[in-house]
């Protein structure tokens, strides 16, 4: 009876692995004769990336512990890191800078 079941459940998962592998193989092998994509939807595909990001970090500037508040640090801070973000395109800087600006800005606002 146990003989049974593992060879049921090991049949299962290398199914389940031959599957995966066939379809991420059946798209790379297919991709190459896809029709290109047109401008304007590369462009929309484009804001993909930045609209995901946002969606991520704007609820945690502007709602930290899940009440809205535009009076904070983490907000302040952020807004100095997307200027930084802006002004040197540097992944470094701007994640350097963010956390700087959060320090010192809570430690001016702690009475």
């Amino acid at each position: 009876m146990i003989a049974v079941s593992a060879v049921r459940a090991w049949s299962t998962i290398v199914l389940a692995g031959v599957g995966t592998f066939a379809m991420r193989l059946s798209f790379l092998g297919v991709a190459h004769r896809l029709v290109t994509i047109p401008d304007w939807a590369q462009r929309v595909l484009r804001q993909i990336p930045p609209a995901a990001l946002a969606a991520l970090v704007v609820p945690a500037l502007v709602r930290p512990g899940g009440q809205f508040d535009l009076w904070q640090p983490r907000l302040a801070a952020g807004i100095i890191a997307a200027g930084l973000a802006w002004r040197t395109k540097s992944s470094l800087v701007t994640i350097g800078g963010g956390m700087l600006a959060l320090l010192v800005i809570e430690a001016l606002t702690v009475p």
